[in-house]
């Protein structure tokens, strides 16, 4: 178990209007399991905010994402660049991996159940049936895991030094994925295996609360938080 500690202040891996539906400023361990490092990890997508609650994504009817499936195009977080909190060398890049398309919610709730049963049997080494298309770089204080991208979209390699700002793909549908979104959390080492989670928050976002937007510094998003970070 990670031992207590000051969240580590990054700056914040979107821009635009997000929300995250999984983060530690609801609970801990926000995935509900410690494995992959994941205590603190976060889990960022964009929503239909005239809906006055659950995560609607997508701009087609409720009944289609039940039935035919949504279209990733019609998704409102698709494709969004992903951006370096910090700045840091890439340890692994790891694209190719297909997204379902269209999103559906009986057949990716099957293959994050099926993926996540064989991750947990097997031990297996190779995590791209679970993270997709990911990203792990590390910087002077932690290392960040970014899971789920767009497949073709990784814009770096291993061994790269990047710079914090940087653009480093896009987001995604790829692995264990119910919507598109951006997986990210912290870790104290590069071995995603062995990692364990490291508790951060982002330097500077605006909260919108009652009607106008106001600035949050070194602040953790709660789970139906609407933030944002303009360039």
């Amino acid at each position: 178990m990670t031992e207590q500690r000051a969240p580590i202040v990054v700056d914040f891996p979107l821009r635009g209007e997000w929300i995250a539906p999984n983060t530690p400023g609801h609970k801990t361990p926000s995935h509900g399991t410690d494995q992959l490092g994941q205590r603190y990890v976060f889990d960022f997508m964009r929503i239909d905010w005239s809906q006055p609650s659950g995560y609607k994504f997508f701009g087609q009817s409720m009944s289609s994402y039940f039935t035919r499936g949504v279209r990733l195009d019609r998704c409102f977080g698709y494709r969004q660049p992903i951006y370096a909190p910090f700045s840091g060398e890439i340890v692994e890049a790891e694209d190719g991996t297909t997204e379902r398309d269209p999103v559906h919610f009986l057949r990716d709730m099957f293959a994050v159940y099926k993926n996540a049963v064989l991750l947990s049997a097997k031990r297996n080494h190779d995590l791209r049936p679970a993270l997709g298309n990911y990203i792990v770089m590390k910087g002077d204080q932690a290392c960040a895991l970014f899971a789920h991208a767009h497949r073709g979209s990784i814009r770096v390699k291993a061994g790269e030094n990047v710079s914090c700002g940087q653009q480093l793909a896009e987001v995604g549908h790829s692995g264990n994925s119910t919507a598109p979104h951006l997986h990210f959390h912290l870790m104290d080492s590069p071995q995603i295996l062995s990692a364990e989670g490291l508790p951060c928050c982002f330097r500077h976002y605006e909260l919108f609360e009652r009607g106008s937007w106001s600035a949050v510094r070194n602040g953790i998003p709660g789970n139906r938080d609407r933030i944002r970070v303009l360039d």
